[in-house]
């Protein structure tokens, strides 16, 4: 894991991601998903790219089911955008990189 991508769980979503004001990308993934470890270095690329005006996590579905389940993560790897406690955009399975950034762009 890179110091430019965090760990979200369930026990730190509402503070870390809920109540920031800055936009976030979590990526929901698992282990044994082969498509989320696809996207894996895109994400942190994407983090490393726009530093200062995204924040980056991952939330395995695995351990955090509580967070999954409330926003109804159903397919995996799902991007879900957050700003000020709102879900600006979601991305379900492996988009081209210009895509994901274009929904950054679009949300800064």
């Amino acid at each position: 894991m890179s110091d430019v991508v965090e760990q979200f769980t369930d026990a730190n979503f509402a503070e870390t991601v809920e109540k920031s004001g800055t936009l976030t990308l979590v990526d929901f993934w698992a282990e044994w998903c082969g498509p989320c470890r696809m996207i894996a270095p895109m994400v942190e690329q994407l983090a490393n790219e726009n530093k200062g005006a995204l924040r980056v996590g991952k939330l395995n579905v695995d351990e955090n089911s509580k967070t999954a389940t409330k926003y109804g993560i159903r397919g995996i790897p799902t991007l879900l955008f957050f700003k000020d406690g709102q879900v600006k955009g979601q991305i379900v399975g492996v988009r081209p990189k210009t895509e994901i950034q274009s929904l950054i762009d679009a949300n800064k």
